[in-house]
């Protein structure tokens, strides 16, 4: 087998950063700009006089969980609060993060890990004192695999009853029959939970990442164009990107498993500012908490969802307009629920479930403790990013201060300021135990002793070498 190194890893993420960056004006030009009739109509709540710093810059990426600055700008909740933004379309996910930390954004949405790995100086991840008020969404994101990985027998993961070992022999077999070069799977960016979730899935089934199989780094909108072309064998992004790709719409793949079926629950994104930010504009960043949090209680709603689905497909957000059919066939069915899985055998793959992408309200099926919403930080949650940062090789040692370092990134106590103020209730601890019950390989999370569940892992970056404390 050929062994990638995370110096040819990180080499890749740099060369499609650079190319995403390229195209940064391009899509700039793209974004939402004014106000609606909608947002007219709305009486603010705040002055925008009243704020340190009322005209600022967000950024969002095209996918559908762009649906809360979608509906914060079209509704009006934006203005609501008094602020004036200016909403700037992103070519990916390593901009919309970038923007943030070097200036040109104040806010913008970083996937999961961004905030984590900033903080603690992982590979990849610039070095930075990034913060994280709430989470935008959970779930809504999915893997998918070619035609090529059906054709060899793969199938979507439900299909094989929770049989990993069946599932790895499969997986193993299909890139051992590839020549190095084409064994390849795609993620958003280093530091995300996508990357977490293909490695963390991959050595659950006995195979090795890296050793293996190549992970690098594409923007979400290019995805399907590099399976087709042959560039990567299978990605993991959020949707409509999954969709996309399935028979009837492009036909290139199918999905395999959608991330709650990593880990049931998960966070996806987050809103990201700076440390600063926080610091110097204190009400401005309330009332931004504030109109973002409004925004996704206006998402979770059954009776909004068709419009969401519908309103995101504009060339502003997603773009992701069928040239036949609904004008929401991409966007529809996670954001509904619906959800087709594809297949190229002509099989209904449709399930349905309230849980595909979850915007605030946790719907019963999922595990969750009283106070719970989805935009409530789960502090806990950020040491599990840093396990897998040591687990990977992103950092040399887990940090020992690693309860500092959540605290100071991912701000549950600001949140818990701003969800009182709205009338919201929220859990009163900012960790917590993770059930085995919710992850693929049926392993819990305990915080409270993150080195050993470090440790308990076969399949990680050098090992033998146990992770210690630095």
């Amino acid at each position: 087998m050929t062994q990638w190194t995370r110096r040819e890893f990180v080499l890749g993420a740099s060369a499609a950063t650079a190319a995403a960056l390229t195209s940064c004006n391009i899509n700039a030009d793209r974004s939402a700009k004014g106000l609606t009739d909608e947002a007219k109509a709305i009486t603010p709540v705040v002055r925008s006089q009243d704020l340190e710093k009322p005209d600022i810059t967000v950024g969002y990426v095209p996918v559908n969980d762009c649906a809360p600055f979608a509906i914060a700008w079209k509704k009006g909740f934006f203005r609501k609060y008094g602020l004036n933004v200016r909403l700037n379309r992103e070519a990916s996910w390593a901009t919309s993060r970038d923007g943030v930390i070097f200036g040109r954004l104040d806010a913008s949405p970083v996937v999961s890990g961004a905030v984590t790995n900033a903080r603690i100086g992982a590979e990849g991840a610039p070095r930075a004192p990034l913060c994280a008020g709430m989470t935008i969404h959970r779930h809504g994101n999915a893997m998918t695999m070619n035609k090529a990985m059906w054709d060899s027998g793969l199938r979507p993961w439900h299909e094989y009853n929770g049989n990993l070992e069946e599932f790895g022999r499969q997986f193993r077999r299909f890139f051992e029959s590839q020549p190095a070069e084409q064994r390849v799977w795609a993620v958003v960016l280093s530091s995300s939970i996508y990357e977490y979730f293909i490695r963390y899935l991959a050595a659950a089934a006995g195979v090795e990442p890296d050793k293996e199989f190549r992970i690098i780094i594409i923007p979400p909108p290019q995805m399907v164009t590099n399976v087709r072309i042959g560039a990567m064998q299978g990605y993991m992004v959020a949707e409509p990107w999954n969709t996309r790709a399935i028979t009837g719409n492009a036909g290139v793949g199918f999905t395999f498993a959608q991330g709650k079926e990593i880990w049931q629950g998960h966070p996806d994104r987050l809103l990201g500012v700076m440390e600063d930010f926080i610091e110097k504009n204190p009400k401005t960043y309330r009332s931004l908490l504030k109109a973002m949090i409004e925004a996704c209680q206006y998402c979770s709603k059954a009776e909004n969802r068709e419009e969401v689905a519908k309103l995101i497909t504009d060339r502003s957000f997603t773009g992701a307009k069928p040239k036949t059919g609904p004008v929401d066939k991409f966007t529809r069915p996670a954001i509904v629920g619906d959800y087709n899985y594809g297949g190229f055998d002509g099989k209904d793959r449709i399930i349905n479930s309230p849980d595909t992408t979850i915007f605030f309200d946790i719907p019963d099926n999922v595990p969750k403790q009283p106070g719970e919403h989805s935009t409530f930080l789960w502090r806990s949650r950020s040491i599990w990013m840093m396990t897998q940062a040591a687990r990977w090789g992103q950092i040399k040692e887990f940090p020992k201060n690693a309860e500092e370092l959540a605290s100071k990134g991912w701000r549950a106590d600001v949140y818990r300021e701003v969800a009182a103020e709205l009338g919201i209730d929220c859990p009163k601890d900012d960790f917590k135990v993770e059930s085995p019950d919710v992850f693929i390989d049926k392993r819990g999370f305990d915080p409270s002793d993150p080195v050993a569940y470090i440790n308990s892992f076969e399949i990680r970056t050098n090992r033998p070498t146990s992770i210690y404390l630095s």
